[in-house]
Order: structure tokens, then sequence, then C-alpha cells
């Protein structure tokens, strides 16, 4: 998946943020990654103002039910090829909301999501961290595991 990402976006990445019910904790740390402070410009990754120049789609809060035409709307309107970031933990997966009667759930209840950020709120550097993974501008800290459900039996040798 790191070669396609890598020929689809070669220099510079064009971002558009956009917010699903949030409470802006998240917000904050991602315009907070985007100064000159973190200067995630150095990366290639610029803040686009619509989001038919977009590349990428930064989402965070809980999808309530009023947001998610638009948000199906918003991700139509981004052109091919996109990656979709949840940022956040009620973007990955409805945070403290996740079972309230407005609220669909995470972002990826609503729209197809690539990669995850979490975090309550997130740090900056933890955001420009998981895009550059994305990216492949860096290496991944952690290989992925495969859990493995196991029976009554074994979980009580393993006990003892």
């Amino acid at each position: 998946m790191f070669s396609i990402l890598k020929k689809c976006f070669k220099k510079s990445i064009w971002v558009y943020h956009t917010n699903a019910s949030a409470c802006n904790g998240c917000d904050i740390e991602i315009i907070n990654a985007l100064t000159p402070f973190y200067d995630a410009e150095r990366f290639g990754i610029k803040l686009v103002g619509s989001p038919r120049h977009a590349d990428v789609l930064l989402v965070t809060g809980a999808v309530s039910r009023q947001v998610c035409p638009r948000l199906k709307r918003l991700y139509e309107s981004v052109p091919d090829p996109k990656l979709v970031f949840a940022i956040g933990s009620c973007a990955t997966g409805g945070g403290i909301w996740f079972d309230s009667y407005n609220v669909v759930g995470g972002v990826s209840k609503v729209i197809p999501v690539d990669f995850y950020i979490p975090g309550c709120p997130p740090r900056p550097e933890a955001i420009l961290f998981g895009v550059a993974v994305a990216l492949g501008l860096v290496d991944k800290k952690v290989a992925a595991e495969y859990l493995k459900e196991k029976s009554f039996s074994e979980l009580i040798e393993v006990g003892k």
C-alpha cells in the first residue's frame, strides 16, 4: 500500500480539516501541528480551504446524525485518490458518546477511513507522526499483531 501512496502523493499532500461534532480539542491540536513551531510544511503537508483541492481529509469528532449526510457529501467532493484520517478517540470509535441517541459513531461508520490517530486529544507530534507513517516518510514503531480468540480451557491452562 505504501508504494501506491508514494506514487499518488509524490511531493506534497494538501489536507482539508473538518469537524464532525467534536469538542475542538483535536481541532486545536491539528492547527497547532500546522503552525511554524511544528512546521508541517517541511513534510509537504499544506492546509487548503476547499475539499475540491484536497488530497487528504482530516476528520475529528464523533459523527452526529445531523452531520452524517454532510460528511458523506464532503467525502464525495474530495477528488480521487484520497485518504481519510480519523483523528482523536471520538473520530476513531465514537469516544464517550459512542452509544448516544444522536451519535452515529466513529467516522468509519459513515465513510471509509484509511488511517486512525488515537488520543484525547492527540498531541501535534502524534498527528505529524501518523501522517508521516501513512505516507511512508518514517518507519512504523510497532508491527501489526493479529489476535486470535483463545478457548476457555486455554485461558485456564495459562493461569496455572
